[in-house]
């Protein structure tokens, strides 16, 4: 019970390697509907109000709301400023999303429904995949999931709050 509890205050859950080695993955429960938080997950102008690694400035070019195959453009700071273009390359209306850039590594996020949560909640994954990176030992190297893991973190904790 008292895990339950924990989970309903918004407290991440833990890692997942579900789907893959070259994954990392945390789980928070959002009191708001997929459907809202799907849609605010889906409008490139939100993603700096929520992103925990702080690296994410703006967005520059793109639609508003994103969907499958959809390219845009962001304002990045990562020891320096920098602008990248991201593609969507993951789209189930209110259950996930994902986009890359060129690096080839994947941000998702995954939307599930609590079942009989009042009022409506849901279960938000954010995943870092970095599967279909080429040189995969050198993200490890310099410890890019562990660091991807603590921004997981605070993102979702951030979701929460902008729900709360």
């Amino acid at each position: 019970m008292k895990e339950i509890q924990k989970i309903k205050e918004g407290i991440s859950l833990g890692l997942s390697s579900v789907g893959g080695l070259h994954q990392v993955s945390r789980s928070i429960i959002v009191a708001a509907p997929c459907a809202e938080v799907f849609d605010f997950l889906a409008r490139p102008a939100n993603h700096s109000t929520i992103d925990g690694s702080k690296s994410v400035l703006k967005v520059l070019e793109g639609p508003e709301r994103l969907y499958l195959n959809a390219r845009f453009r962001m304002s990045m700071r990562l020891f320096a400023p920098y602008k990248i273009w991201n593609t969507v390359v993951l789209f189930d209306e209110g259950k996930s999303i994902g986009w890359r850039h060129f690096g080839k590594h994947v941000w998702r996020y995954d939307l599930e429904e609590v079942a009989d949560s009042h009022p409506r909640s849901t279960l938000l994954t954010e995943t870092f995949d970095w599967s279909n990176v080429p040189s995969k030992f050198m993200y490890e190297l310099f410890r890019i999931p562990a660091r991807n893991t603590k921004s997981i973190e605070l993102t979702l904790d951030r979701v929460v709050a902008k729900f709360g």
